[in-house]
């Protein structure tokens, strides 16, 4: 059995203002995949809610004290309801919830589920009790202590004390997780451990009266002998215990219990020859520990872990290594949350969940309106630096390093400052915009509201390459054309691809570097540092215009180190805005980098 879905309603950060209670139409209705989940976005977002939600239904394997608080109630509404749904049950799962099963489908298609709802009212503050139900209608009956026991979830909080959960304690973590195997569970006094520590018990009080003991010594030797230190403390206790009762009463040292609980909760544990190891690896072991409890034998419930920040205390290549590893599961159910662009490019995009503005959109293919092509080429290309626009309240997408570098600084330079308004601009390293863009894109409602842009070269030559005979040679011109007409249909033919949150801007003439040269605004300083690039090709006495054709023809033009020079001026200028000259905020709308510009409003609603 998995987790199949849950639906909210204002529960958190998910519920609409002024909405009537309405459960036909859930604040938040998300599908689970069965193997791995990981809930991704900005901070703010909704990922935590969703995980608290699961757990404020189902509690831990590890008695966290969990319960409900007004801040789960949302905007100050007074009702709120979880309703979690769950799937491919087995028969030896489904015995456990006999009287609270549902069925979808007919005949041979016909499967069970079971679907619990947690309802809960406040009154002037008083949040009124409330349990948890099961059942396929609405309304469901009361679930049983037993039932819940079979649906409680193994939770990791973010920031987690890996070394409190490992070491001996009452009640430690490691000793519930042991409890739980089938190793350990219900032998009670009749396990091995028992009668090991029964033994030491009677060692012990040997040791203490000064009797013989049989023990192996550290060379592997058997040894019979007796200890008169042992004695002699036990001796001078017994003798203020005379003075203190007056009667023949006698002290015995003793193990404090030999139950099986109490001998697990003495146990530690840490990795073989190191001791003193760091927050990520105790991290890691803890997780290793955690694992075992989700794939003990022969349990017939809930398999499903809920981890928070999975990438707590975590290099980047500890991070990718521990996702790998939690991929590969493939007998339970994992539901993560992450701020982390490394464990993003590192899981198929399928698993991903996309959350944003009160809603959570699945990234697989039932969703999204990728196919299949885009799925794999993703998966090759979707590397850590361009994984972060999830995590971005907006996204530009360009073609190459020169728009990746120069951008932010136009944005600067007119006042927008794009980290803080948490939009990336991601490279992508050519024109495969649909790749990326349709990540972004439904298949249905509700659709995403994450500004998208797509600032591209239109590509339409302004000169054609024209080569003539002159005598025995071939000589190659390049000459200037009347290219209006073509350029306007090319940029209709983009526009018409933008949707209502993707947006696209072409640019108005060839490619960015000729819009820079065209643009009244940035002229100046684009010919100053193509000059100060490439002082030969770029003479005096030549043609600026003809050169810089012929090198975009020629594909010579080192465009990335002319943009890092110009963002560089840009950014020097951005410094005191009330000294500018460039004064960008005014170019016209006929100023060929007006396209930038208008982008940068758009992404950043200003």
């Amino acid at each position: 059995m998995y987790l199949s879905n849950i639906k909210l309603w204002n529960f958190r950060k998910y519920g609409e203002v002024g909405s009537t209670f309405d459960l036909t139409k859930p604040s938040l209705d998300l599908n689970f995949t069965k193997g791995l989940n990981v809930l991704i976005g900005e901070n703010d977002s909704g990922k935590t809610a969703i995980i608290e939600a699961i757990k404020l239904v189902l509690k831990t394997h590890s008695y966290d004290y969990i319960k409900v608080e007004d801040k789960d109630f949302f905007d100050g509404s007074t009702r709120f309801r979880i309703e979690l749904e769950f799937s491919d049950l087995t028969d030896e799962e489904a015995k456990n919830f006999i009287e609270w099963l549902g069925w979808k489908g007919t005949g041979a298609d016909a499967r069970t589920f079971l679907k619990l709802n947690y309802d809960v009212t406040r009154n002037d503050k008083k949040i009124n009790p409330s349990d948890i139900k099961a059942g396929s209608d609405s309304e469901g009956y009361l679930l049983t202590a037993e039932a819940k026991e079979y649906l409680k979830t193994t939770y990791l909080r973010p920031l987690r004390d890996a070394e409190n959960e490992l070491i001996s304690k009452r009640n430690s973590r490691l000793s519930q997780i042991l409890l739980g195997d089938p190793t350990f569970k219900n032998k009670d006094q009749n396990h091995e451990l028992v009668h090991m520590f029964e033994g030491l018990n009677t060692n012990l009080k040997k040791y203490f009266k000064g009797e013989e003991i049989n023990f192996i010594d550290k060379d592997g030797n058997p040894v019979k002998k007796a200890y008169d230190d042992g004695r002699i403390i036990k001796d001078k206790i017994d003798g203020y215990i005379k003075d203190f009762y007056n009667e023949g009463i006698f002290t015995e040292f003793n193990v404090s219990s030999t139950e099986l609980k109490s001998i697990l909760e003495k146990f530690s544990l840490f990795l073989e020859s190191q001791r003193n190891v760091g927050l990520g690896t105790l991290n890691r072991l803890f997780m290793a520990a955690e694992l075992l409890h989700l794939n003990k034998k022969d349990w017939h419930g809930l398999r499903l872990g809920l981890i928070e920040e999975l990438e707590a205390h975590l290099h980047p290549q500890a991070q990718m290594q521990v996702i790998e590893a939690l991929q590969r599961q493939e007998q339970i159910q994992l539901i993560l949350s992450t701020h982390s662009p490394n464990l993003a490019s590192k899981v198929k995009l399928e698993n991903l969940i996309l959350c944003n503005k009160g809603n959570a959109f699945p990234l697989g293919k039932s969703y999204t309106k990728l196919d299949e092509k885009n799925y794999i080429y993703l998966e090759k290309f979707l590397d850590t630096t361009k994984a972060n626009l999830f995590f971005a309240k907006g996204v530009i997408l360009v073609e190459g390093w020169a728009e990746e570098i120069l951008i932010p600084s136009i944005a600067k330079a007119i006042g927008k400052d794009l980290t803080a308004k948490g939009i990336s601009v991601v490279n992508i390293g050519g024109v495969g915009f649909q790749h990326y863009a349709n990540i972004f894109l439904r298949q249905n409602p509700p659709h995403m509201t994450i500004p998208v842009v797509i600032i591209t070269d239109t590509d339409i030559r302004t000169y054609e390459k024209i080569t003539e005979k002159v005598g025995e040679k071939e000589v190659t011109k390049y000459v200037k054309k009347d290219n209006s007409i073509e350029i306007t249909k090319k940029i209709a033919e983009i526009n018409a691809k933008s949707t209502s949150n993707l947006k696209y801007f072409p640019a108005p003439q060839w490619t960015l570097e000729y819009c820079l040269f065209k643009s009244p605004k940035l002229t100046e300083i684009f010919q100053t540092n193509a000059k100060a690039i490439h002082p030969q090709i770029f003479a005096d006495d030549k043609d600026f215009e003809l050169e810089l054709a012929t090198q975009l023809f020629k594909q010579g033009l080192q465009k990335t180190e002319i943009a890092y020079k110009i963002a560089h001026d840009l950014d020097e200028i951005a410094k005191d805005l009330s000294h500018q000259t460039l004064h960008l905020n005014e170019a016209e709308t006929t100023d060929s980098i007006y396209y930038l510009i208008e982008a940068i409003r758009y992404v950043t609603n200003s």
